[in-house]
């Protein structure tokens, strides 16, 4: 009996040995690491961004862009005339119309009293009445870019503000890659070339650019 007991025992042990070093044996994962197990990695819009300005937001501006001075002069002083020729709009086939576009001129006003601060900018070869101004932020209005680009499309992200934090962290990129190496103060009276886009505002013919290449001449 006793031989019995202890081999009875043992057995009890190695069942329990195996179990513990088997498929039932818990995994400790590291904070912030789940989405290496689980498929759900959180989403981090920065990181996104990051990861498409160069490879794919810059290349597709660069080749779409429609050169702002022809536009303005087909456009005839209606911003929404060309919108089958080079506008995209923000939800498909409605929603905010946006355009990229490219040009050079001269910085005439260099204005950052206000927080949404912005270059005006007359264009090389027109003369016509609307207002040409680049954003310079510290704050940068509306969401033009990321309306333009074809492959950011809202029913890839799970809500509205996901959508929003993908705009935000554009201009995050443009603020830090774009405008500021560009030092705006020093623009005044220079020529400069731009790569950027701009919503067609309701009621207003100014054109608000912002910018993904600002380069003085």
């Amino acid at each position: 009996m006793k031989k019995r007991a202890i081999a009875l025992g043992l057995a009890l042990a190695l069942s329990a040995s195996a179990t513990l070093t088997g498929c039932g044996i818990v995994k400790v994962v590291k904070i912030g690491e789940e989405g290496k197990y689980t498929g759900n990695v959180e989403f981090n819009a920065g990181d996104d961004v990051a990861a498409i300005w160069e490879a794919s937001a810059l290349p597709e501006m660069n080749e779409t862009a429609v050169d702002l001075t022809e536009f303005l002069t087909q456009s005839n002083g209606d911003l929404t005339a060309l919108a089958e020729d080079y506008g995209k709009y923000s939800m498909g086939d409605s929603g905010e119309l946006s355009y990229v576009v490219k040009g050079a001129g001269t910085v005439e006003e260099v204005n950052t009293e206000s927080q949404a601060g912005f270059m005006t900018v007359k264009l090389d070869g027109y003369a016509g009445s609307e207002a040409v101004k680049i954003q310079i932020g510290p704050v940068y209005k509306g969401s033009s870019i990321r309306d333009c680009l074809s492959f950011i499309k809202f029913g890839d992200y799970k809500n509205q503000e996901e959508w929003a934090a993908v705009s935000q962290s554009i201009n995050k990129v443009v603020a830090e890659d774009v405008v500021a190496p560009a030092d705006p103060a020093s623009l005044q009276g220079k020529t400069v070339s731009f790569v950027g886009a701009f919503t067609v505002s309701s009621g207003s013919t100014d054109v608000l650019i912002t910018p993904v290449v600002l380069e003085a001449q």
